[in-house]
């Protein structure tokens, strides 16, 4: 019989809403930790680090290291880094968690003489960054994206996301680009490595079926959908692939493994 050993989580519409908690999150870590499983943390919000991701978990009384907080942005720093191992000139079109994670990496922004254009939310973009990234993308340089996502929740209602700017961006220039977060496995492959979990044993947590669940099946992973951010229970309703699991929220989730010492019973 499988036993999950490791948990994956997106945060936004699973741990919390608009930063308000959704349960008592210190009480369901403290749980986990009883039971020895770990966890690592996934999100395709480029614009914040890590660093600002264990900030806002630690204030929710869940602790963490920042490696075990995967971003699109670090996603994307570590595919750049493997292809160009030196570093080295890019043109970034993002905001400080992308900056912040390519620079870690050894990458600079630059305007020209670049060898790749990497791009993800950003929320001053206007008509003449669009224009030179896209002359940039016509002379070949390599095209990386953080995730395709073409709308995000705000207090204020849906917007539009990084998708947007993408979807820009392969019109003007007929290029498509690389993806970093989900629903592409790298994320999650990347977090199982840090953590020392393998997919068989590891449970991917979102709200989203078309970024969490879909990311987390193409992973091999086991999948849980929780209610509480964007996909719904009738969203499932003819999808071609489903969750493993459907929960109404985190903490129901949370007693039901627990109940069950962890086992998959179906």
């Amino acid at each position: 019989m499988k036993k999950i050993k490791s948990l994956i989580f997106d945060m936004d519409g699973v741990l919390w809403r608009d930063q308000t908690p959704i349960g008592d999150l210190g009480e369901i870590f403290r749980l986990l930790q009883f039971h020895k499983i770990k966890y690592a943390f996934a999100t395709n919000n480029s614009t914040k680090s890590p660093s600002d991701y264990q900030d806002t978990l630690r204030r929710f009384g869940i602790s963490s290291k920042e490696d075990q907080v995967i971003t699109s942005a670090t996603t994307l720093a570590k595919m750049l880094k493997e292809k160009f191992p030196n570093g080295g000139p890019v043109h970034i079109i993002g905001e400080n968690g992308l900056r912040e994670a390519l620079q870690k990496n050894g990458f600079h922004h630059r305007d020209q003489d670049v060898f790749a254009v990497v791009g993800g939310l950003d929320r001053q973009i206007n008509y003449e960054k669009l224009k030179l990234a896209t002359l940039l993308l016509r002379q070949e340089v390599d095209f990386y994206y953080t995730n395709a996502d073409t709308t995000f929740p705000t207090p204020e209602g849906i917007i539009p996301g990084a998708g947007s700017i993408l979807r820009a961006l392969e019109v003007g220039s007929g290029r498509n680009a690389i993806l970093a977060g989900k629903p592409k496995p790298k994320m999650f492959e990347i977090a199982m490595k840090i953590i020392n979990a393998s997919a068989e044993s590891t449970l991917v947590i979102g709200d989203r079926l078309d970024t969490d669940i879909l990311g987390g099946l193409e992973a091999k992973c086991i999948t849980a959908l929780v209610l509480t951010g964007i996909s719904t229970s009738e969203d499932l309703i003819n999808l071609a692939y489903k969750p493993h699991f459907v929960f109404e929220n985190l903490s129901d989730l949370v007693d039901y493994f627990n109940m069950n010492n962890w086992e998959i019973l179906q």
